[in-house]
């Protein structure tokens, strides 16, 4: 691999490639058709139908209440669009966490019903055996270990994982466990930048940051607020990188002053 344009569609042995060759993975959410479509023809690695899809779609305040319905109703939506991204599927609250059969069979459901190129569960150790079930099965699992959103009544907040010793050294080991398991890759949401160096460099398998400082393989970001639809969200992980809902607003005001004034449609816009 010389370039990344010789990709002509992302697998799991492509990212493998792309962190042997110390080539940065790119990462984004996507919900919908037209912003995968978007995304894909940009060259994003990833494209991960998340289930944060409850905080910026639903406007929920957690992602708990997202149900496996929902998950393939985005997927399905979400695929049309891409060509050349790995398309990654959240499996929901619930979904895996009752047993590893339950899991299991969820897993499958997913790439039986979309064309998903594999499935990212939430923890470390308590979630290895179904991550072993599930690879063995043929199907591509990344983990996501650190801050995990669907444990947030557990831990009572969303802040930064890892800075004490204990916390560090379990997350190092969730590493090193959901590799042996099987995992493709792992997310690391919000904990220390050392710390998700040290993860980085203790396993062969593609980190994503999130939070999580420079030192990862890649990193994910949700769109809608890297974009700056998401107003009310800025964590200081967050760039904005365009302010979309300041040229919406601006768009709609517009809109409907040419309405109520009369000026749309113009005679070329009518038939």
């Amino acid at each position: 691999m010389n370039t990344e344009k010789e990709i002509k569609r992302v697998t799991t042995k492509t990212l493998s490639l792309l962190k042997k060759n110390n080539i940065k993975i790119t990462s984004l959410t996507a919900y919908d058709f037209i912003t995968a479509k978007l995304l894909d023809e940009a060259g994003i690695d990833i494209i991960l139908v998340g289930d944060s899809l409850g905080n910026v779609f639903q406007g929920n305040e957690t992602t708990l209440p997202v149900t496996m319905d929902e998950m393939i109703y985005h997927t399905k939506a979400v695929s049309k669009g891409i060509n050349r991204a790995m398309l990654i599927v959240d499996m929901p609250f619930m979904s895996y966490q009752l047993s590893v059969d339950e899991g299991f069979r969820n897993a499958g459901r997913i790439m039986k019903e979309t064309p998903a190129g594999g499935v990212k569960l939430e923890g470390g150790k308590r979630v290895a055996n179904t991550i072993r079930q599930i690879t063995q099965a043929g199907i591509p699992v990344m983990g996501h270990i650190g801050l995990t959103p669907q444990s947030i009544y557990q831990f009572g907040s969303y802040r930064e994982r890892g800075k004490n010793k204990q916390e560090a050294d379990e997350i190092l080991e969730d590493a090193r466990i959901i590799e042996e398991a099987g995992a493709f890759g792992i997310v690391l949401e919000k904990i220390p930048s050392e710390l998700a160096k040290k993860v980085t460099e203790s396993v062969k398998i593609p980190t994503i940051g999130i939070g999580a400082g420079v030192h990862c393989d890649g990193q994910i970001l949700v769109t809608p607020d890297m974009l700056g639809l998401n107003i009310d969200f800025h964590p200081r992980f967050v760039r904005h990188y365009s302010s979309l809902a300041e040229e919406i607003l601006k768009a709609v005001l517009n809109y409907i002053e040419d309405v109520k004034q009369n000026n749309f449609p113009s005679k070329e816009e009518s038939y």
